[in-house]
């Protein structure tokens, strides 16, 4: 391969644009010509010693020009021949002209410079030596020429000369220019390369992260999401698609975050929009704008307790068996010492009064430990497949007996009527158990005593069935409602603190999940997130 060759294939592009240079200085410099030689006046400035072959030259060359564009136009290639072939024609058009202005003595010998110094840079060392050798060659025949003819003088000979040493200089720097454009090209296309590659790196990191991430804009809209952070937000969380409108509550969750001076804030109610998750956030900024774009990591919560859940479910079974044996004897002794002191005639009121503090509280922590050993049971799961709708109804119907509840007390409502689930009954029992439980006793404080509704349904978009426990009592304070799934943690004098604990970590262990709503125009909404049905072992779909 020639260098010339090599040339056209390394830099395409600075192939083009020389190319177009010159094929633009064809067609200005016969029209320049013209204009010069028609309004010069006599003696004429150019085409003194021959104006018809001037004209006709200027004509031609012109001509040539437009042929050359539309030839050049037509490939999507450069080749050898583009530029040896326009080269020729106008070192051999130029020196015509030359020749019909009176040779070198008339300067136009200096329009060689354009196409030397042009071709030099497209056709390599070599190349350049030559189209400078062939330009000072054609110029010393037209000087011949001029001389036999008469009009040219003798210094016109080392004006020639002259012309000829300085194509070859111009020809070397235009070479040496030209490896040095290549050189750049190279660089520059080099690192567009290394940039489109790492960009397409990062691009892929982000999409494919486990970490799941979104990048909103000052005015609300997803700039970047991964795919996992999709999986969250739903298939409506793109580029472009304004946050508020596919995940209200973590807009406002950010709104909170830019209010508070960047300050990390609990995030309460972050449910994936398939219904069956929850996820925590952690909020950055991006830049120094106020608002200004900020980054949010959202984290999957459930997978994390699922992690966990091994690790609890062994810690909790050595303490329920140090409770057993270590606290509950005693604390049944003192109990039961507490009612044969109650049973004295002689007692006092006050007396009676303290011996009632004592069955009472005996009987508050022996509830405490008997919940605590629901938990180690976790280990022996059985879970079944029911019909919901009618284990509900059952349900409701032990529940109002055993509480003397009013009928109507309990409402159940259901979009779907076949709905299976599978989880051990037993558990189910206990998690709906402390949540109607819970709900009776604060929806009683309102002053028209409203009923308590059970839904059931399923998630639009995830097709998992769901029971919902819903109120009108007063509600959750936003600020206890971070922590009501803790153990321990009571909002009300003389409870235990363990029921909705007891009740999400059941869930957790028959693959559920047990969400916590504020409920719109006062109230409060549990709701339980049964297994996928795709996954249940054994499940086998006609």
């Amino acid at each position: 391969m020639t260098t010339s060759a090599r040339g056209h294939h390394d830099t395409p592009e600075l192939s083009w644009r020389v190319l177009g240079l010159l094929n633009l200085f064809r067609l200005l410099a016969p029209v320049v010509l013209l204009l010069v030689f028609k309004f010069s006046g006599e003696p004429r400035l150019v085409g003194a010693a021959h104006a018809q072959l001037f004209l006709l030259t200027c004509v031609g060359y012109f001509l040539v020009g437009i042929a050359l564009i539309v030839a050049l136009k037509r490939r999507n290639h450069t080749a050898v021949w583009h530029e040896y072939v326009p080269g020729a024609v106008d070192i051999c058009a130029l020196s015509v002209l030359v020749f019909t202005s009176g040779g070198a003595e008339s300067g136009l010998a200096i329009m060689l410079f354009v196409p030397v110094g042009g071709l030099s840079v497209l056709l390599g060392t070599r190349g350049a030596a030559f189209t400078a050798a062939g330009a000072g060659l054609a110029l010393l025949l037209q000087q011949a020429a001029a001389w036999i003819d008469g009009s040219a003088s003798p210094l016109g000979w080392a004006q020639a000369g002259y012309y000829g040493a300085v194509l070859f200089i111009a020809a070397a720097a235009g070479s040496f220019m030209a490896r040095q454009l290549r050189e750049t090209e190279a660089v520059v296309r080099q690192r567009d390369i290394d940039v489109a590659n790492l960009a397409e790196l990062s691009e892929y990191i982000v999409r494919h992260l486990r970490e799941s991430i979104v990048v909103v804009d000052a005015e609300d809209r997803v700039r970047l999401i991964n795919e996992s952070a999709q999986q969250l937000l739903g298939p409506d969380a793109r580029p472009s698609a304004l946050l508020g409108e596919i995940a209200p509550r973590l807009l406002y969750h950010i709104e909170r975050w830019r209010h508070g001076n960047g300050v990390q804030l609990p995030a309460s109610g972050l449910v994936a929009a398939d219904g069956s998750r929850e996820f925590d956030v952690h909020l950055a900024a991006l830049g120094r704008g106020n608002p200004g774009p900020v980054i949010a990591f959202l984290t999957d919560t459930t997978q994390i307790a699922e992690r966990v859940q091994q690790t609890k479910l062994a810690a909790l079974g050595r303490l329920s068996a140090s409770i057993a044996h270590e606290i509950r004897n005693p604390v049944g002794a003192m109990s039961h010492a507490g009612q044969l002191l109650a049973e004295a005639v002689e007692l006092g009121p006050e007396e009676r009064r303290l011996t009632e503090i004592i069955t009472v509280n005996a009987a508050r922590v022996s509830t405490i430990i008997t919940n605590v050993l629901q938990l180690s049971r976790r280990e022996t799961t059985r879970p079944e497949r029911l019909w919901l709708g009618d284990w509900l109804g059952e349900f409701i119907e032990e529940f109002c007996d055993t509480l003397q509840l009013p009928e109507g007390r309990l409402q159940l409502e259901a979009t779907d009527a076949d709905i299976e689930v599978r989880i051990d009954p037993t558990h189910l029992r206990q998690i709906a158990w402390n949540l109607c439980e819970n709900a009776t006793r604060h929806s009683a404080e309102m002053p028209t005593v409203p009923p308590v509704e059970l839904r059931t349904g399923r998630l639009p978009a995830s097709g998992r069935p769901f029971l919902e426990v819903v109120d009108r009592g007063p509600g959750i304070p936003e600020s206890a409602a971070e922590r009501i799934f803790e153990p321990f943690f009571t909002g009300r004098r003389g409870g235990t603190g363990l029921g909705l604990f007891i009740a999400r970590e059941l869930a957790q262990c028959n693959g559920s999940l047990l969400i916590y709503e504020a409920r719109p125009g006062g109230g409060s909404l549990f709701r339980v997130v049964f297994a996928d049905p795709l996954r249940w072992e054994g499940r086998t779909d006609g």
